[in-house]
């Protein structure tokens, strides 16, 4: 079997690493030169935790290339896997330019018959788009060749892509036809005879089970989030609310710890995307709107705590460590940090910041704010001489943050513990002011 993969972001490389690592041929395409040259020079241009392993083994035993030719990615390919960024538009609808490109590269190049996937997370309907874009091209050419186009979208985890990958939940197939069907279940021959779950349906649902698995899971993380802002205010323990929810078979522990809000390139993008589908088709998700707006309060409150408890940042000096949205990535999209440092910023706070992964990407994301942050080379760093500590992103190695030279280090004692890593420590209390989320 041989794939390409178009696309080398977090989705389509770590998809062609395991292809590979399954045993297939696997081309990974990408339009940006730098980005192939980076990766054909064996440096990853992501951080995922063992995803740079795989892909030099793989690319060591000659399963696993990479290139910019569109033209050889697919008349050398049996599937073509679509993995390219789908970012919201300013109404909230995805933007479809570059899934659109591709299926036109695709027309243009088709030389037999391919099963074309989406992998990218696409509204209901874009596999009939993208179908009707390769055709107009064949149509062009005054060529005729089968095809199919299937959607396969993604249910990865930044920072645990790689398990997900290999290990999946499920593997959910769109297809029309039977030797569709056939060919991607050898494509996933691997999963298929070690008894993963694998639900066929029509290519509707298929798109659609993507976006209501997003939005469901943003619901329930607002749903803690509005909880955790009333136990604060009725003297009630939000975790311990969560754990008792938890245990209920019908609710599960999973996705109730209360934070600054969801982020990333999923939840605020898909959140948006299904509503906006639904309005377009004469329907309202109330649920799901009242999430995305309930997300931006708990950012808005998270910059409120911090700033009622120290009655004014203006010219505090504010440590905050984690500025991805979440630990084991560099991904700032849509991170809570981005919020909360601009809203401090806004109120004349000065900022020292530590990110294990994420330095990087907030450089660009912050550049409107450089002036009032100074990134640091630890968390030590970024404590010193600091008004305030917030912890924004739960690392695992903040968890074992030495807190008797935390306390010393800094000018001020106040914790803003935004992830409660340190909820349960008696200690903390003694050393700081502190104030988790959700409980006293």
């Amino acid at each position: 079997m041989n794939i390409s993969v178009i696309g080398t972001g977090y989705v389509g490389l770590v998809q062609g690493v395991i292809l590979a690592d399954f045993g297939l041929q696997v081309i990974c395409m990408d339009v940006d030169q730098k980005k192939i040259d980076r990766l054909n020079a064996g440096d990853v241009p992501i951080y995922e935790p063992g995803l740079s392993e795989l892909m030099h083994k793989n690319v060591e035993a000659g399963r696993l290339r990479f290139s910019s030719d569109m033209k050889e990615a697919v008349e050398s390919a049996d599937s073509i896997f679509i993995a390219v960024g789908t970012p919201p538009a300013d109404d909230g609808s995805a933007d479809l330019r570059y899934v659109l490109a591709v299926a036109k590269g695709i027309g243009e190049y088709l030389n037999g018959y391919k099963v074309i996937v989406d992998k990218s997370t696409v509204p209901v309907g874009t596999a009939r788009l993208v179908g009707e874009t390769i055709q107009k091209e064949l149509d062009a050419r005054g060529v005729s060749h089968e095809f199919d186009v299937a959607s396969n979208p993604e249910f990865l985890r930044e920072g645990k892509a790689v398990n997900d990958c290999q290990r999946p939940d499920r593997i959910v197939l769109g297809c029309d036809s039977e030797r569709a069907k056939d060919l991607l279940k050898k494509v996933y021959n691997v999963l298929y005879i070690n008894q993963t779950p694998f639900i066929f349906t029509e290519i509707e649902t298929a798109e659609l089970i993507k976006y209501a698995s997003n939005a469901f899971l943003a619901v329930k993380i607002s749903f803690i989030n509005e909880i955790a802002l009333l136990a604060e205010k009725v003297g009630a323990n939000v975790q311990e609310v969560a754990r008792a929810m938890g245990m209920d078979g019908r609710i599960s522990p999973k996705f109730l710890h209360a934070g600054p809000g969801y982020g990333g390139s999923c939840f605020p993008k898909d959140t948006k995307a299904v509503a906006d589908i639904a309005r377009k088709h004469g329907e309202q998700t109330l649920v799901i709107e009242a999430a995305i707006q309930a997300n931006e309060k708990q950012k808005a409150k998270m910059i409120e705590k911090i700033t009622d408890s120290m009655d004014d940042v203006k010219d505090k000096t504010i440590a905050v460590l984690g500025l991805s949205f979440k630990p084991d990535t560099d991904d700032m999209r849509d991170a809570p940090a981005l919020t909360i440092l601009e809203g401090l910023a806004a109120q004349g706070a000065q900022i020292k910041a530590y990110c294990p992964q994420g330095i990087e990407e907030s450089k660009w994301r912050l550049a409107d704010i450089e002036n009032q942050i100074t990134y640091c080379h630890d968390e030590y760093e970024a404590a010193k001489n600091a008004d305030a500590l917030v912890i924004l992103t739960e690392w695992n190695q903040f968890r074992g943050i030495d807190l008797e030279r935390m306390g010393k280090l800094m000018k001020g004692n106040f914790l803003f513990d935004l992830r409660n890593i340190f909820a349960k420590d008696e200690q903390v209390r003694k050393l700081f002011q502190y104030r988790p989320v959700g409980r006293t």
